[in-house]
């Protein structure tokens, strides 16, 4: 078998997969790291990852607009203090094209396997045309929320009209004055609905109710967006205590008993102020620990619920029949529209099958769950970086701080490579005390002993193996720990002389 089935074959330094902000903030870690032999690989046409993706009316983020942005890359013009997605991805378009990122887009990832022989990974891409790619390293970057969860219910394949998952949004689908299903009460049910609510009647299942607190989103002033432009220090004052706020939720939710209880009384306060009947009060309040599943903001869903646009069923979708969607409770709900609003899969990467290290699969490797060293290497796998991988989530402070301190972690172990004959092989007993010590800080946490199922817990091996089990500053503090000893030595006898 030739190496191109049908072009040539390249070699580059570093593949980074995945044109998302963590693919984005690599290559610029690289870049400033001195690193220019490197390929952005993305499979989609555009820049942007979740934000491209997900298009649905409402769609905005959860993090203030002036932390959830590169550090390197402050944006004075944010519309408001929570952006919309289009924004958002209108933000990473700008970036790339300011620090001259150009990825190969509809470049799909079909397998990357590594040849211990020749030190390298080799990649097989598809797209327009078919090539292979080797690299030194490979850099996966490919988000953790990218497979919509499809339930797999009776009768699905059965609904008539249009169905279609928040994340594949179909904007050819007329909504108005349809009756509209939306299955699900996770984050992007509470942006949906009420925008829902304005064109049809909608009926909402909730398995589980989620605790919300307000939003209080507002739009900047023009005089504030002319402030700070004027004046860049303001927007680093500005983040600096946006940032200080999402530390200090940490204790609220990871469980600390007296900021969870005064976070739980702002949850209850908002839902007594919004929803008026004590009957749907009782139904939308949550009987689990606050911050076991994910914390929403809102400032609309409750008055939508709570308006006569919506009827709420307290209950699970259990089966459907032809337009009839049934209920765990055998009600019987007719509707013209099916939205899923049911997450990712998220505890089962989609990329890890296509990823062979020494030995087995990256899929295989992660078996009982995600496991890895610094939330960023995995043994077995040599020469590879996971950003936005195991136990780099969070529920509680901005996301793309995560991926920058990663970022600057694999900048920094690609300058353990030259002593270590060209290759970093994370120690298995690194990976497995790194493993030990997630389990030890998640072991009381409500996301393990909370009451509820939760998209951070992987169910095959009820670990936690999404979420940082602690803050950003902790987290940054683990990976300056990390000063190479997680690395195999070359047997210096197997190095060639041009090595020594």
């Amino acid at each position: 078998m030739s190496d191109a089935v049908n072009g040539s074959v390249e070699h580059v330094e570093v593949v980074v997969v995945g044109a998302g902000f963590a693919g984005i903030g690599m290559a610029m870690a690289l870049r400033r790291a001195g690193v220019d032999s490197f390929a952005v690989l993305e499979s989609a046409a555009s820049i942007g990852g979740t934000w491209r993706d997900n298009t649905y009316p409402g769609i905005a983020c959860d993090v203030p607009s002036h932390l959830y942005g590169f550090t390197d890359h402050p944006n004075p013009h944010w519309s408001g203090v929570y952006a919309a997605g289009s924004e958002i991805r209108c933000y990473l378009e700008r970036v790339a094209e300011l620090e001259q990122i150009r990825p190969e887009f509809e470049t799909p990832v079909l397998a990357a396997r590594w040849d211990n022989e020749a030190r390298s990974w080799r990649l097989d891409l598809g797209g327009p045309q078919t090539r292979t790619l080797h690299a030194d390293v490979l850099v996966l970057a490919c988000g953790r929320l990218t497979e919509p969860a499809i339930p797999q219910l009776p009768g699905l394949d059965s609904f008539p009209g249009p169905m279609f998952h928040t994340a594949r949004w179909d904007h050819s689908a007329d909504l108005a004055g349809a009756r509209i299903a939306v299955i699900g009460t996770g984050a992007s049910a509470v942006q949906v609905v009420p925008e829902l609510a304005g064109l049809g009647s909608v009926t909402l299942f909730q398995r589980t109710p989620a605790w919300i607190v307000p939003r209080d989103a507002r739009a900047y002033s023009d005089a504030e967006r002319a402030g700070f432009a004027a004046d860049p220090s303001s927007l680093r004052a500005l983040r600096a205590a946006l940032y200080t706020e999402g530390e200090l939720r940490f204790a609220s939710r990871s469980g600390d008993p007296a900021a969870a209880s005064a976070a739980r009384a702002v949850a209850w306060a908002h839902l007594a102020a919004q929803v008026a009947d004590p009957s749907l009060r009782s139904r939308l309040t949550p009987d689990y620990a606050f911050g076991c599943k994910r914390v929403l903001l809102s400032d609309d869903f409750y008055p939508a619920v709570a308006s006569d646009a919506v009827t709420l069923v307290p209950s699970a979708l259990a089966a459907v029949d032809g337009s009839t969607l049934v209920a765990v409770d055998g009600a019987r709900h007719p509707v013209d529209v099916l939205v899923l609003a049911t997450g990712f899969a998220s505890s089962r990467q989609p990329y890890a099958e296509m990823v062979r290290g020494e030995h087995t699969t990256l899929s295989e490797h992660w078996a009982g769950g995600m496991t890895s060293f610094g939330s960023t290497v995995v043994a077995g796998f040599p020469n590879m970086f996971v950003l936005n991988g195991p136990n780099a989530s969070l529920g509680h402070n901005s996301s793309v701080l995560m991926t920058e301190l990663q970022a600057g972690y694999v900048a920094r172990s690609l300058r353990h490579r030259r002593g270590r004959g060209g290759v970093l092989r994370v120690r298995a007993e690194a990976e497995t005390a790194y493993t030990a010590e997630i389990d030890r800080a998640a072991a009381a946490t409500p996301w393990l002993t909370g009451g509820c199922q939760n998209w951070y817990v992987d169910p095959r091996s009820g670990r936690l193996t999404l979420l940082w089990p602690g803050t950003v500053d902790a987290f940054r503090e683990r990976l300056a720990r990390a000063d190479g000893s997680e690395f195999e030595v070359l047997d210096r006898r197997a190095a060639t002389s041009c090595e020594q």
